[in-house]
């Protein structure tokens, strides 16, 4: 689980609101996916329950000892009063999550809300992620839920993109944001969660992962620093002979280097954001088409399950013609 570091101003404002006797009854955790926001969501749902239980005996923030009745009830899985909604695996395929929050997971809530909380006079429900919800029969059904709830309870929406929600769902939150660690929490966080990780495979992994520990994690084990160089080299240098390109897309076409043409996938648009930063003119004109169409042929890739070695050569192709670009006046 990542460590929950920085946010400190989302911790200040949650901790003053449970203090204070204004906590909210729905809160919308939103941010870019992978900064922290289901860490704080578990971190804040433990130390409301803690609270409930044992008002009087617990250190300032969001902290709660590890021994303290509601830590070992949540760790092992059995915390009668919270609920945690997901997307779960499908029937037919385990290792892959269905699409959606289902109508039928909101809807099961119905019981745990109809009755009182079992150990305080608290329950909490985390939803990871809104986003996620099907709709429009699960946004519907959690609406209910939010305009009408009962005493104590507390609602944690865990959001990527709070903008796709029901505005009605987002009314009757109260909004926390999350922004992307700076580097010095980055690091931390990832020594937390990858110890054995060498110190230069972490250092490009605090690069890479932009603020979000989550995403960095993703890309452990994957030697993305030298996968962006070769990707940056071309931009820079172009490829008049084919054989950068060729290269990297023999590297990752098989099936073993799945992991990694996933990362190349998400890699290329963001290498080629970084390349517009000192263009101006057409150069800059062209480096942000690029990245459009680098989106949209990495989304296509996805989507479509496109030949990786075909896909691999056309956004290297993208990249190069970059090069080629920064070499005429704007």
């Amino acid at each position: 689980m990542t460590s929950l570091r920085g946010h400190r101003a989302a911790i200040d404002a949650f901790v003053a609101a449970s203090g204070g006797g204004a906590l909210h009854h729905a809160w919308l955790l939103a941010g870019p996916s992978g900064i922290g926001k289901a860490t704080f969501a578990q971190a804040a749902a433990l130390r409301l329950l803690a609270e409930a239980m044992t008002p009087d005996a617990l250190p300032p923030g969001l902290d709660v000892p590890d021994a303290h009745p509601a830590a070992k009830l949540i760790a092992a899985g059995s915390h009668p009063d919270l609920r945690v909604l997901r997307r779960l695996p499908k029937k037919d395929k385990e290792d892959e999550l269905a699409r959606s929050i289902t109508v039928d997971q909101i809807r099961s809530l119905g019981p745990f809300l109809g009755t009182m909380p079992s150990l305080s006079s608290r329950r909490v429900i985390v939803i990871d992620a809104a986003d996620d919800l099907e709709r429009p029969g699960a946004s519907n059904a959690l609406l209910k839920s939010l305009e009408e709830p009962p005493a104590g309870t507390v609602f944690l929406l865990v959001s990527h993109a709070p903008g796709r929600l029901l505005p009605t769902i987002r009314s009757r939150c109260r909004l926390l944001r999350f922004d992307p660690l700076d580097d010095a929490d980055m690091a931390a966080v990832l020594t937390d969660i990858l110890p054995d990780t060498e110190a230069e495979e972490r250092a490009a992994l605090v690069r890479i992962g932009e603020g979000a520990p989550g995403r960095a994690a993703g890309y452990a084990g994957l030697d993305l620093g030298a996968l962006d160089s070769a990707v940056e080299a071309i931009g820079r240098d172009g490829d008049p002979t084919l054989a950068r390109r060729s290269a990297l897309a023999r590297a990752l076409a098989p099936k073993t280097a799945q992991p990694r043409y996933e990362a190349f996938l998400d890699r290329v648009p963001t290498i080629i954001a970084g390349m517009t930063a000192l263009r101006v003119g057409a150069d800059l004109r062209a480096a942000l088409d690029a990245y459009d169409e680098a989106r949209k042929v990495a989304a296509a890739a996805r989507s479509l399950s496109l030949d990786a070695q075909g896909t691999v050569y056309e956004l290297t192709g993208i990249v190069a013609r970059l090069a080629a670009a920064n070499t005429t006046a704007p």
